[in-house]
């Protein structure tokens, strides 16, 4: 048909279907697997996350100075950053009590025979894991976490928080300079951006092959034998993130006169990128520039979206609290009121500002169980099914971060209501041709 032309949301999904399928027929088939896998799947994957992370610090960067400079106040920037970090808090709390309480309503872990599980090798985080426990909580190195000693070798390290740290400084500097100096230079980090966010829209035309050779990989080596032991964790999981999603959200969307379904209407490409690659990496630039389109500023849409990646992590840390309940359980492990609240403030502190690590939800249990007495080698038996999670709440990141700019933006009564509803037409429009 003359002018057809499949979605990139349609690509993605019939990517992630012949994914799971090529994968079920590799486990079966293990003749030959290793050497597909090691020289086609794996590296068409690692080439689409590679592409992403190579694009997300430039796009950070320069949004944030020219957000920055536009504000020119550090007064207002600096009541911007106190009300997200309060939202960010709040909102990460109410995340882990909903799934410790959920956990203790449910009992997933109850009446589990742990010889039926199959165990995998999780020393790949341990390293990871010391350097967190290793980190000092004081807020005084909390405060020296932020401020990079080497700008270039945070850039190198893809540490975002530093990273934000010095953008905010440099467009704050921006701002202060004589209309002279600032502009010829503001617009070379405006072109910047919008060349970064060209350069992501030709990335995402790989992300069918990326998502096809992710998921393969996964289903290859895991298949689907190792999730019906633990199919009760799994589905609490997803129903966790489901009630969190449309009832919390729901809740802080309808109090800010926003609609939660409207927003995953918006989103929609993007969630179902996050999905298939458990990467909330893959769609930062792009929620930026939806949000911005949607009616948020980008003074607040750049510093909102890059502090949530690390600070607001909601799908993140409901898993983290089902997970360390759920192992309990699996161990017989009665957890005290004492206990749980030493786990909530534990989670709280762990979980922030590490979003860069590999595996970063195992890395913070792996750091959080044993402050409670619960065994860690109990995460052997989970991550099996670990990359069945992550979809899900890597998926949940997207939508409390996409929310957090719209609620901050209306919070500062800089939401433009008008440029929204003209948004929500077009997709309509769009939806009805």
């Amino acid at each position: 048909m003359k002018g057809f032309k499949i979605s990139l949301a349609w690509q993605i999904l019939i990517a992630l279907v012949l994914g799971i399928v090529v994968g079920a027929i590799l486990h079966n088939q293990p003749t030959g697997r290793e050497w597909l896998m090691t020289n086609f799947l794996s590296p068409a994957g690692d080439i689409f996350i590679r592409l992403i992370k190579m694009i997300v610090v430039p796009i950070v960067i320069s949004t944030l100075i020219v957000g920055i400079a536009g504000v020119g106040d550090a007064k207002k920037l600096g009541r911007i950053g106190v009300k997200t970090i309060i939202y960010f808090e709040v909102i990460t709390t109410i995340a882990i009590v909903v799934g410790i309480t959920l956990a203790n309503v449910f009992q997933p872990g109850s009446g589990i025979d742990m010889s039926t599980l199959a165990t995998v090798d999780i020393s790949q985080y341990e390293a990871a894991t010391q350097q967190i426990q290793n980190r000092p909580h004081s807020l005084a190195n909390t405060i020296l976490s932020l401020i990079p000693a080497n700008i270039f070798a945070a850039i190198a390290k893809g540490e975002m928080l530093p990273i934000i740290f010095f953008s905010v400084l440099f467009g704050l500097g921006l701002s202060s300079l004589p209309a002279e100096h600032r502009d010829p230079l503001v617009k070379v980090f405006r072109s910047t951006s919008e060349t970064m966010f060209k350069v992501t829209h030709m990335i995402m035309r790989y992300a069918p092959v990326g998502v096809f050779a992710l998921i393969a990989v996964t289903i290859a080596n895991f298949g689907f034998a190792s999730l019906w032991p633990l199919a009760k964790l799994v589905i609490l999981v997803y129903v966790a993130i489901l009630f969190f999603a449309f009832v919390i959200l729901g809740t802080v969307a309808r109090a800010c006169k926003l609609r939660i379904t409207m927003l995953m209407r918006i989103l929609k490409d993007e969630l179902i990128l996050a999905y298939s690659t458990s990467s909330s990496e893959t769609v930062l630039p792009r929620i930026m520039e939806k949000m911005e389109a949607y009616g948020a500023p980008k003074s607040i849409t750049s510093f909102v979206v890059p502090t949530g990646y690390s600070f607001n992590l909601d799908g993140s840390t409901l898993y983290q609290s089902i997970a360390a309940i759920f192992i309990a359980q699996l161990y017989g492990i009665d957890l005290s009121l004492g206990d749980e609240i030493i786990l909530v403030l534990t989670l709280m502190v762990t979980s922030k500002g590490i979003a860069g690590v590999p595996g970063v939800s195992f890395v913070v249990l792996l750091a959080t169980l044993g402050s409670v007495g619960i065994p860690l080698e109990g995460l052997a038996f989970i991550a099996g099914v670990d990359r069945i999670m992550d979809m899900a709440r890597t998926a949940l990141n997207v939508v409390g971060n996409a929310l957090a700019v719209l609620v901050i933006a209306k919070w500062e009564n800089q939401f433009d209501t008008q440029q929204s509803h003209a948004y929500e037409h077009q997709l309509r429009t769009r939806r009805a041709a």
